[in-house]
């Protein structure tokens, strides 16, 4: 006799691997590579990515990507205490890596279009299932 048993597939661990997926893609579109980045997919799910670049008007600090599933992404300047968003890309939560890159792009060109002041509220922490299908699949 034999018995199948169908467990379901591992959310968090699917979740887990697809954002890390995608922070990756994010990371080489911004020309950065893996060892700049850190993940966290816990609730609330976050990803920060370390640039090489500086902003003119921040000289003292370096720039950095930052993400969280209720805000999405946004630009962030690190000093001692840690990083300071600066403004949000909003939109999607999870858009294609083309658009981080144009609004990193329009950040490092001071344009005051470049994005909102104000954190977005996207979509509330958890529920991953849903954000999962969330995840971009195709590599931009």
């Amino acid at each position: 006799m034999s018995i199948l048993i169908d467990f379901g597939r591992d959310t968090e661990f699917s979740f887990e691997r697809r954002l890390r997926g995608y922070v990756g893609a994010v990371a080489r579109a911004v020309g950065v590579g893996l060892e700049s980045c850190t993940l966290d997919a816990g609730t609330p799910a976050a990803a920060y990515i370390a640039l090489d670049w500086r902003l003119s008007r921040f000289p003292g600090h370096d720039l950095a990507l930052v993400w969280d599933e209720v805000h999405g992404w946004a630009a962030a300047i690190e000093d001692t205490t840690g990083a300071t968003a600066l403004c949000y890309l909003g939109g999607e939560v999870l858009p294609e890596p083309r658009a981080v890159v144009r609004f990193l792009a329009a950040v490092r060109a001071d344009d005051p279009d470049a994005g909102t002041l104000e954190a977005p509220a996207l979509r509330e922490a958890g529920d991953h299932e849903r954000l999962l299908a969330m995840v971009p699949t195709g590599r931009s």
